[in-house]
């Protein structure tokens, strides 16, 4: 049997799999939102409600002191509002040269957050809203303190001016909003936005005034809001992750997956004095970034109506009656541009998902940003990361052609011993295995190079479908966008018909189903790849187009009868 074929035909039904996967996992998804049921530890329906802050635990606790932690519990129990739809007060908005973000002074929170250098999947003219709050999606950074008289995020804040729009000036390095929480038991909270020019993090910091008579110790909590709801313009075709992720020295990166969540079966660290935690979605992702060697209790939960709550709750610490501490966190909201996360936070660079090849993936993509660089173009730069993939398969792609061009040459002796020995297939295959020897064939020896080259094609698929920065990159003429399919479909087709060609140049199967399902395959792969981002169309064009070139030279040079055969071809004519 053709090994090349079958190798194409696994690429083939893998690729299918990854779909079926996908689909299965969202099939999964809305049955367990049908069922509308969660159950918890003590096999009880959830009563905690998504406005709920959450409850410190015991570890967390006791690292901070012995304090009475009913006042915790007692605010942790609090429920009010309903999911879709939250309370709403005065809108605070702040536009820098990289987001324009909305604050809402019902709770403090961050409820809108568009991208200006990320266009929509639907408007190029419109920024991408990363965080936002409407009747279809619900996706926002919330945070609060915890302990009696602290404010969550429920409490209705004030501005400390009259300003409600706040925008970046030429002179201006940064921008700071702040937010006053009711007084109560004598503590004044202050809660404090800062937005810096050419980045996007956000540091959200609480001052804390204590004039009552006696110490307190309340928690900081963060936490992000998010429903399972894909992003605008997503597609089951293209199998990308939406759901949260967390990080730490011992653990490494995890994904805590919603349907993981939906069972109570989400397995995680939970106390540690390092890491982070984030909500990811395709291109993007919003992460709580706490500092390093400071304690700190993780946490993930699914709430009421599609819910899920990502966060972790820090210790502020004793205040003195009379005194004022802050505690902050920085929050990161924007693209996974995998160098400048790595500046951020150790392991925030893992959030790119190049799934389980990121071993390879990681090394390509370091290749394809230093090609684009060179030539500003990331469409050129993925021909020529295709042509350096190619060169360093070179030799051994050249063997196994070397090896099919000497079994295309035998062909017609594999058919005459098939029709010989059709009805004793143990002898069919000794006299194959002989035919072999003689002819000093290995039959397996285009077998071993294609199959070293498949982790290296599904890696470059991984990079082209995670990688940010082709999103929206042009190439030429019609394809402005290499992460989108190809509009005119025009590569998909020019792909199936170098497949045609590559086939043509092999071989010809002595099986006749495995020849009617090879003159399929063309088409087929033309249409699976009409819904694959046109990067990824265009490394498989070109990398078919070498292969064609590679391929029709080794057959010109090996795949030729000897003079000896030839005329041996010729006697047996004449007989």
């Amino acid at each position: 049997m053709e090994t090349k074929k079958l190798v194409l035909i696994f690429i083939f039904i893998t690729s299918l799999l990854f779909i079926w996967e996908g689909w299965m996992r969202e099939r999964e998804r809305l049955d367990n939102l049908a069922n509308g049921t969660l159950v918890n530890d003590n096999n009880s329906v959830s009563q905690q409600g998504p406005d709920s802050p959450p409850i410190p635990g015991d570890a967390l606790v006791s690292s901070q002191s012995n304090q009475d932690r009913a006042s915790g519990i007692d605010a942790a129990s609090a429920s009010t509002g309903t999911p879709r739809n939250l309370p709403t007060g005065e809108q605070i908005k702040v536009i820098t040269d990289m987001v324009i973000a909305e604050i809402d002074t019902a709770g403090g929170d961050v409820r809108k957050l568009e991208l200006l250098k990320h266009p929509s999947r639907e408007n190029k003219e419109i920024p991408y809203a990363l965080l936002h709050s409407d009747a279809t999606q619900t996706s926002v950074a919330q945070s609060g303190l915890i302990g009696e008289g602290f404010p969550t995020h429920k409490t209705q804040y004030t501005l400390e001016t009259k300003v409600r729009e706040y925008s970046l000036e030429a002179d201006q390095d940064k921008i700071e909003v702040r937010l006053v929480a009711p007084r109560e038991n004598e503590v004044q909270v202050t809660k404090i936005y800062t937005f810096n020019r050419g980045s996007y993090v956000i540091d959200v910091r609480f001052e804390i005034d204590n004039q009552s008579e006696e110490i307190v110790r309340p928690f900081a909590y963060f936490q992000m809001l998010r429903d399972s709801n894909p992003p605008a313009g997503a597609t089951m075709m293209i199998p990308t992750y939406l759901g949260a992720a967390i990080y730490t020295e011992d653990e490494k990166f995890q994904k805590i997956q919603f349907s993981d969540l939906d069972k109570n079966k989400a397995d995680y660290p939970r106390n540690a004095d390092n890491g982070w935690i984030a909500m990811l979605e395709h291109y993007f992702l919003s992460a709580w970034l706490p500092p390093q060697k400071a304690p700190r209790e993780y946490f993930a939960k699914r709430q009421n109506d599609n819910l899920y709550t990502a966060g972790v709750i820090s210790p502020v610490g004793a205040i003195d009656p009379g005194k004022t501490t802050s505690i902050s966190m920085p929050l990161y909201a924007g693209p996974q541009e995998q160098e400048k996360l790595a500046e951020l936070a150790p392991g925030l660079e893992l959030t790119v998902d190049y799934s389980w090849l990121t071993v390879i993936a990681a090394p390509l993509f370091w290749l394809l940003s230093f090609y684009h660089e060179w030539v500003g173009n990331w469409g050129v730069a993925i021909i020529l990361l295709t042509m350096t993939v190619k060169l360093l398969f070179f030799p051994l792609s050249a063997a196994g052609y070397r090896s099919m061009a000497k079994l295309r040459l035998v062909t017609p002796k594999l058919q005459r011993i098939q029709e010989q020995y059709k009805s004793d297939r143990q002898q069919m295959h000794q006299a194959m295995m002989e035919l072999y020897k003689e002819e000093k064939i290995n039959p397996l020896g285009g077998c071993l190079p294609i199959l070293v080259q498949i982790p290296v094609f599904i890696a470059l698929f991984w990079v082209i479908l995670a990688a940010v920065e082709l999103r929206y990159a042009p190439f030429a003429l019609w394809i402005t966008d290499l992460s989108s399919p190809d509009p005119l479909y025009v590569m998909p087709l020019l792909m199936g018909i170098s497949m045609f060609i590559q086939f043509k140049l092999n071989p010809k199967p002595t099986d006749p189903i495995q020849a009617k399902v090879l003159q399929i395959m063309p088409i087929a792969f033309s249409i699976f790849f009409f819904f694959f981002p046109a990067g990824l169309v265009l490394y498989s064009l070109v990398n078919n187009i070498l292969s064609i070139l590679q391929q029709w030279q080794i057959t010109r040079l090996y795949g030729q009868p000897s003079s000896n055969d030839a005329s041996t071809k010729k006697k047996a004519k004449e007989k």
